[in-house]
């Protein structure tokens, strides 16, 4: 659930896009991750408040993370970055009396949420790449995973993009007779 205190227009996307999500457009440029602050207000929306410390080295791991699943979403950039935010962790598993357990380890603590994020990219990827969208809207933004059933879904919010695009069509075929 996000943090009350969350000013983003769209919240609760997986979290390697909830991630990029903290960069948008509505009245102007905003980032999230300008400060100590934002971060810790995006770690709480995220639900990782509790594991990873908001603190500057980490702030610092997560701008890392961003800049590289934005750039290799938009297709301008190779996957050492992200290949190498990925090698700062891993995924031990083992068998114990109640089961098999998967636990996270980081090489360093700051690189947890990071980490989180860029692994939820591959598991996105495993799932669809071609779910992973960005939002139709002109001078939208930002990215959802498309969970619809048909795959067809466009607007990151319907109320607020998808509502935008139908006006201006509207308005488009009053204002031309069409």
């Amino acid at each position: 659930m996000a943090d009350p205190r969350d000013p983003r227009p769209l919240t609760g996307e997986p979290l390697s896009l909830d991630l990029l999500n903290t960069r948008w457009r509505a009245g102007g440029e905003h980032d999230l991750l300008t400060d100590l602050d934002g971060y810790e207000v995006w770690l709480s929306s995220a639900g990782l408040a509790d594991r990873c410390p908001a603190d500057a080295a980490g702030l610092a791991a997560v701008r890392v993370a961003r800049d590289a699943l934005e750039s290799v979403l938009a297709g301008t950039g190779e996957t050492g970055v992200l290949n190498a935010v990925l090698g700062h962790g891993r995924v031990r598993r083992e068998l114990s009396a109640a089961g098999p357990l998967e636990t996270v380890e980081t090489d360093a603590p700051e690189w947890l949420a990071a980490w989180l994020a860029a692994d939820d990219y591959l598991d996105l990827l495993r799932q669809g790449e071609h779910r992973i969208k960005q939002c139709s809207g002109p001078t939208c933004v930002l990215r959802f995973f498309d969970t619809s059933q048909n795959g067809r879904r466009r607007w990151c919010s319907m109320a607020a993009c998808g509502n935008r695009a139908k006006a201006a069509r509207h308005y488009e075929k009053i204002t031309t007779g069409g």
